[in-house]
């Protein structure tokens, strides 16, 4: 056999990105397109702590869309719509948690335009919840089969627009919530407490016609101790919900902000 093709399993282990068996940070995203970075163009992609995405774990996924196609990488834009692509949150989001001496691994689970009840639907109806679990516990196995501890730190949610379409939606917004927040920390990751950010664009037309789906994060965010509701209000936009690089950077400082304040 060749030497290279003898060579290319051992190389493989020792890949940068995989083979550290180190302890890992885990923080959980998932939501609609203001979390995927749809306006957001990697044109801008921030320049400042670009040195540190080399060390940060990144496994993303924009359903029917792009991804990292079931593997980890390392922080970087995502394909998408624009000639350099997008990026969301994330990428300020998990170089903050880097300069505070974690060891941030992302994975980001993503689909526009897509509400709580018919889409993600409830847990184990066959949603995009569902597909996301079935994601996150295939990317958590990776993981761990090479020698790494992985320590889920906290769960962001970047969802409501689109349950503010119709009043049934909104109306059932709080529980349809709070039932997949429960079943996510009691069964999925099995952490009752686990740190859970909620964000949502409070200024979206729709929001503010039908308020529940905003009232729903806040008053949960009150109700919980562990829970923390995240403004978008003031963030720059692109259009009339989506924010542009520039309103994305500041939200993913938001969001670590937010995670100072639930774990200080």
């Amino acid at each position: 056999m060749p030497l290279n093709k003898l060579l290319l399993p051992f190389f493989f282990l020792i890949s940068p990105v995989l083979s550290l068996a180190d302890d890992i940070d885990l923080f959980i995203l998932g939501g609609q397109s203001n979390l995927q970075g749809w306006r957001s163009d990697a044109a801008e992609y921030p320049q400042t702590g670009l040195s540190l995405d080399k060390d940060i774990l990144f496994y993303w996924e924009a359903v029917d869309y792009s991804s990292s196609k079931g593997e980890w990488g390392t922080l970087v834009p995502q394909q998408g719509h624009f000639l350099k692509g997008h990026f969301g949150p994330e990428i300020t989001f998990a170089r903050q948690l880097k300069r505070a001496k974690l060891n941030p691994a992302i994975f980001k689970f993503s689909y526009g335009s897509s509400n709580l009840r018919d889409v993600w639907k409830p847990p184990e109806k066959g949603g995009l919840y569902d597909q996301m679990v079935t994601q996150l516990r295939r990317a958590i196995s990776l993981l761990e089969f090479k020698g790494h501890k992985v320590r889920i730190r906290a769960f962001v949610w970047i969802q409501g627009e689109s349950d503010a379409d119709t009043d049934k939606l909104a109306k059932a917004y709080y529980y349809n919530l709070l039932n997949m927040l429960n079943h996510f920390r009691r069964n999925v990751v099995k952490k009752p407490k686990l740190p859970v950010l909620l964000g949502l664009d409070e200024q979206h037309p729709r929001v503010k016609f039908r308020p529940q789906v905003f009232e729903a994060q806040k008053r949960l965010a009150e109700e919980d101790e562990t829970i923390v509701f995240t403004s978008m209000r003031g963030l720059e936009k692109s259009d009339v919900t989506h924010l542009t690089a520039t309103g994305v950077i500041e939200q993913g400082k938001r969001f670590y902000n937010s995670y100072l304040e639930l774990t200080q």
